[in-house]
């Protein structure tokens, strides 16, 4: 049984993965045994209130978990950590705190909201050479491995989903990265520009490949459902993500990556979905395309 600290608890996968993991009540076909949440590290962010976060205590007290407000505490007996932190812009400041414990961790969605705190979150992973995996759990629904799998390499890649306004912060990279990283699997990593517009219905983005390759990304408003279609030369294959698949496959992952397997994605394929992002913004502010920032060294 791998024991986890899970930092934070203003994001509803705080119960949402434990419930997968060790929830008496969750049924069996969808349990993710090895895995046990053991203890929390509570504190406010901008994303939640004390409201919310008394209502998830008690519910990982029932299952088993110590929720605290020590870090000492949280961390104490842990084999992994989860950084469960709905605003991205805490996650350096706790990433600081935990890169030198030689322990595995997942960073949740974004892995950071500025380059430069993800620049920053890179380096202290080589530094400590900690075992670092951070990313949206999208790409690893079946419809989305499912058309990987029957087109890997193709030419046009279409994703669309759902566009959040953040409590704090920028909403398209809080929760365009669902989306973002979708188009990232369907198509692969090697983005070169963003060309994004925003209207009332949202955002839109435009991925540039090179070679004729083209991703187009729709982060929409009042949008429940997330899908697309990848075209070939000869084919399209459409897909829509079923909401019931969207948790389990992601724990099932990070179970794999505490066991000591590698990392579903490379970080220089996380930080270059965080760059796309970035870009889309710019690209809206300036009004012109502009070029994806790569991971360097």
């Amino acid at each position: 049984m791998i024991k986890i600290a899970m930092i934070g608890l203003d994001t509803s996968h705080c119960i949402s993965f434990p419930k997968l993991m060790q929830a008496p009540d969750c049924p069996e076909p969808d349990k993710v045994p090895g895995l046990r949440v053991t203890t929390c590290l509570r504190f406010l962010t901008p994303f939640t209130n004390t409201e919310t976060l008394d209502k998830r205590q008690q519910q990982l007290e029932a299952w088993g978990v110590k929720v605290t407000t020590r870090l000492d505490e949280a961390l104490e007996g842990c084999d992994a950590i989860l950084l469960e932190i709905n605003d991205g812009a805490y996650h350096l400041e706790y990433f600081k705190k935990v890169a030198a414990l030689g322990k595995p961790v997942f960073i949740d969605k974004p892995l950071a909201t500025t380059l430069e705190d993800g620049r920053a979150i890179i380096a202290l992973m080589r530094k400590h050479k900690t075992r670092v995996w951070s990313g949206s759990g999208l790409p690893f629904c079946p419809e989305v491995v499912d058309i990987s799998a029957r087109m890997p390499q193709p030419r046009y890649g279409h994703v669309f989903g759902v566009l959040n306004k953040a409590p704090d912060g920028d909403g398209l990279i809080w929760y365009g990265v669902h989306v973002f990283e979708t188009l990232q699997k369907i198509m692969g990593p090697g983005a070169r520009t963003a060309r994004a517009t925003e209207n009332a219905n949202g955002i839109v983005t435009v991925i540039d490949y090179g070679n004729g390759r083209q991703g187009l990304i729709e982060n929409l408003n009042n949008c429940k459902y997330y899908g697309g279609c990848a075209q070939g030369d000869t084919a399209a294959v459409p897909f829509v993500i079923k909401e019931s698949s969207n948790k389990r496959p992601c724990v099932i992952e990070i179970r794999k990556f505490f066991e000591g397997g590698p990392a579903p994605v490379e970080m220089a394929t996380t930080f270059e979905g965080l760059s796309m992002m970035v870009a889309a913004r710019q690209s809206i502010t300036t009004g012109q395309t502009v070029k994806v920032p790569q991971l360097a060294g």
